[in-house]
């Protein structure tokens, strides 16, 4: 790549997108309706007839499915996916396999991972919102209707174009230069920056609003313990305590936890999320928990759960005082399999127990 275009990709294509992908409230109507009629022209089609809209992705899928019953066609090859690809391939022309890969790295890389999981759980959301799954006890024509309803709701997802969501992508070509001027990708990066995910039909336009709240973790993951930790105007909302997809009744209950509370909850994956929010060390000091083996590296304990692989962690001491001249301790966690505190200390460095020889701890 040039060296304008390493300068302007991280700090102002990326930078923006980013913002576009978190953005939160109501959108313009009027400047979003604009983008996506211009989008439409861009691709040669007609303006739609109609362009409407909805409070969450939940009721956008439910008017999707809707159009889809009465015979409506999609559009979206042509309005979304064709100028993308062409734009790609202009891009990839122009810079070559290395130049595309430094771009992407530098701008839609480095939003990728946490956009897509982000879509991913609005997709599952909507999918169990309008088509639940059947339990495996019911009879085996419910079952196959739920699963036709749940591919119906696929195929409508598919449909749509993620406007703020195709953040990653919009932000490489916008330091590409492929935003600017006439370009086909320039009004849907304009409605990006306005809406949420739209569905582009002949005759109507459906667009959802973006959510009302976005709540993350320092490591971008949905993260809120006491609501939603992305919610919509009507109603519609993930709860998520550090990325774990959590019922809403569950979070509520966090602030009683008990460790017999603990160890009676029979789902795994939420019985971590419990222990995380209480504290691991708090854990073990109320629990009764005994060590497993100390050594001079620290001690290492182990809680035994149902069902589940236990849980095992090294409790160590900072060798360096803090101004107030205590020692802070830190709890590591490390894999079930650790049998000594200075096997799991040296894991936590990457080495083996027989490798660990620290010259000065710190």
């Amino acid at each position: 790549m040039t060296e304008t275009l390493q300068q302007r990709a991280p700090a102002g294509a990326g930078a923006r997108w980013r913002a576009a992908a978190a953005a939160t409230g109501r959108a313009d109507r009027a400047e979003a309706g604009r983008a996506v009629r211009a989008a439409y022209r861009a691709a040669g089609l007609p303006e739609p007839e109609r362009v409407l809209w909805y409070d969450s992705p939940v009721a956008a899928v439910r008017a999707a499915l809707a159009l889809r019953a009465e015979g409506a066609v999609s559009v979206r090859e042509a309005v979304r996916t064709r100028p993308w690809e062409q734009a790609r391939a202009r891009v990839h022309a122009r810079l070559g396999g290395p130049g595309w890969a430094e771009l992407w790295s530098l701008t839609g890389g480095a939003l990728w991972t946490q956009n897509q999981a982000l879509a991913g759980r609005i997709r599952g959301a909507v999918l169990d919102e309008l088509a639940p799954e059947a339990a495996p006890d019911e009879d085996r024509g419910v079952r196959d209707r739920a699963r036709a309803a749940r591919a119906e709701v696929r195929v409508a997802l598919l449909d749509a174009v993620l406007g703020q969501h195709d953040a990653p992508w919009l932000a490489a070509f916008d330091a590409a230069g492929e935003l600017d001027g006439a370009s086909p990708l320039a009004p849907l990066a304009a409605a990006a920056g306005q809406s949420g995910w739209w569905w582009p039909y002949e005759r109507d336009v459906l667009i959802a609003e973006r959510p009302v709240e976005l709540h993350r973790d320092e490591a971008g993951r949905l993260d809120r313990a006491d609501g939603p930790a992305l919610a919509w105007a009507d109603g519609s909302a993930l709860h998520a305590w550090r990325g774990m997809p959590v019922p809403a009744d569950f979070l509520a209950g966090l602030g009683g936890l008990t460790p017999e509370g603990i160890r009676a909850e029979e789902n795994a994956e939420l019985r971590r999320v419990m222990l995380e929010h209480y504290g691991y060390d708090r854990y073990l000091a109320e629990s009764g928990a005994e060590p497993v083996h100390r050594d001079e590296t620290g001690v290492l304990w182990r809680i035994v759960l149902p069902d589940d692989e236990p849980v095992v962690m090294v409790e160590v001491v900072n060798s360096t005082a803090e101004p107030d001249g205590t020692f802070r301790t830190y709890w590591l966690r490390v894999p079930p399999a650790t049998r000594t505190a200075r096997a799991g200390v040296a894991w936590t460095f990457g080495v083996a127990e027989e490798d660990y020889h620290p010259q000065r701890e710190t």
